[in-house]
């Protein structure tokens, strides 16, 4: 079983920055890729930010040049900084997690979802 621990959100002025941190533990063959979703209310949970175990990174065009993801291998955990936060920005946010775990004697692709953190913009 697989852990996802997430830290970092909070309120913030616009114009501010939060860094989100999302460490992974538990049964973990490999890691495939980290990111971040979030979702607003009454919204449907988009894709933010991932990288991948080579670190080709992919963000959503509404957060390109604003934020940055990041990962250190070697602790299984992935940085989300986040600059020049807007109030279009509050949501939840949550860690996603690609990996392969043994399932019985089968090694399968799996998913993991953090808890979420709640990150909230002021105007």
């Amino acid at each position: 079983q697989v852990q996802l621990v997430e830290s970092g959100g909070g309120l913030v002025q616009a114009g501010g920055s939060l860094r989100l941190s999302c460490a992974a533990s538990g049964s973990i063959i490999s890691i495939h890729a980290m990111g971040w979703y979030r979702q607003a209310p009454g919204k449907e949970r988009d894709l933010v930010a991932a990288i991948t175990n080579s670190g080709s990174t992919n963000y959503a065009d509404s957060v390109k040049g604003r934020f940055t993801i990041t990962r250190d291998n070697a602790k299984n955990t992935v940085y989300l900084q986040m600059n020049s936060l807007k109030p279009e920005d509050t949501a939840v946010y949550y860690c996603n997690l690609d990996y392969s775990d043994y399932i019985g004697t089968i090694i399968a692709d799996l998913e993991s979802w953090g808890q979420g953190t709640q990150v909230t913009v002021s105007s």
